[in-house]
């Protein structure tokens, strides 16, 4: 197999699968590839040199700090704040000078007290020093349908109320990312399209001061700007996804990442053949949205069965693939 990058596929050399030892292909389409590995792993291989400088959106959710280990891996305390600190400097070799990074970073919580731990933001500050980057804007990632936790304090002992939201930190090597939001408008509310039919609006000063002029906002722009606290509903329990992994036998991923939330990143930082990289895909969500919006992809899982699994987010595996 000859090693070469093109517009649509990426393709690993023979010397390449004997330099990375366990990182390898798990499989592969015309716009992107799933190695199976860490991505320790990866950033030892020429997989690393080959992307550097390449990578347009870093798109990924690394295993939270639980207390309580989970099959995927999560770490914790500052083996985890380490870890994930030691990250932004290969982050930003790997992305072009208008890339960005979007990294979901759950809370977490003191082991065995009711107080919520400082552990994921100490780490986006040390991400943010490490590879010297921006911090663009903060977002929220409400899923109001998530079910109660942590079960001691708020289901058990009723002295929290439940934890619902996730933070969202969106990064780059650059003060200016490429960026377009007109990409995610939302539609108009019913107020905002009676507004446009009738072309009257209550202008003048209101009670912060502010004077504003009718003009403005009789402009149809195709759609609403969306604000940075995004409601996000997991409640799919027979996705495509999960139905692959029952027939075949295989292990669903605790820990997915809601499609909607993938592709409202993809849509407002990349364009069509842009690559997209998860190095922690679990069940491949980044991977599946960005071939569903035209991008080439490159994700990295170090768990086989998790790899197998998330083929059932792709129609040539699946023919009930969403999409």
């Amino acid at each position: 197999m000859t090693g070469k990058v093109t517009a649509a596929r990426v393709y690993a050399t023979d010397s390449d699968q004997a330099e990375v030892a366990r990182v390898h292909q798990g499989y592969r389409l015309a716009d992107g590839t799933m190695l199976v590995g860490t991505y320790e792993q990866f950033l030892t291989s020429q997989f690393r040199r080959r992307y550097a400088g390449k990578i347009q959106l870093i798109l990924t959710s690394p295993p939270f700090p639980l207390n309580r280990k989970k099959r995927y891996g999560n770490k914790n305390g500052d083996e985890y704040l380490q870890w994930l600190g030691a990250l932004g400097k290969t982050f930003h070799e790997l992305l072009a000078p208008r890339g960005s990074v979007v990294l979901e970073l759950g809370n977490a919580w003191e082991r065995g007290k009711p107080t919520m731990s400082t552990l994921p933001l100490r780490a986006l500050l040390a991400v943010l020093d490490g590879g010297k980057l921006h911090l663009c804007q903060q977002f929220v990632c409400n899923n109001p349908a998530r079910l109660p936790s942590p079960v001691q304090w708020v289901n058990k002992e009723r002295i929290r109320v439940k934890d619902t939201f996730t933070h969202i930190w969106w990064m780059s090597p650059g003060e200016r990312p490429y960026a377009n939001n007109r990409t995610v408008l939302t539609p108009y509310g019913k107020r905002m399209r009676t507004l446009l039919s009738t072309g009257q609006y209550n202008s003048g000063i209101r009670p912060s001061g502010y004077n504003i002029g009718s003009s403005s906002f009789l402009s149809d722009n195709g759609g609403a700007i969306p604000g940075n606290v995004l409601t996000v509903p997991n409640t799919q329990s027979t996705d495509a996804y999960r139905k692959y992994c029952i027939a075949n036998h295989l292990p669903v991923h605790p820990a997915r990442m809601q499609p909607a939330l993938a592709r409202f990143f993809i849509d407002l930082l990349t364009r069509p053949g842009d690559i997209v990289l998860d190095p922690f895909a679990g069940s491949n969500t980044t991977g599946a949205e960005a071939h569903l919006r035209g991008r080439r992809w490159l994700s990295i899982e170090p768990t086989v069965e998790y790899v197998a699994g998330s083929k059932g987010r792709f129609k040539r595996y699946n023919r009930n693939a969403e999409g």
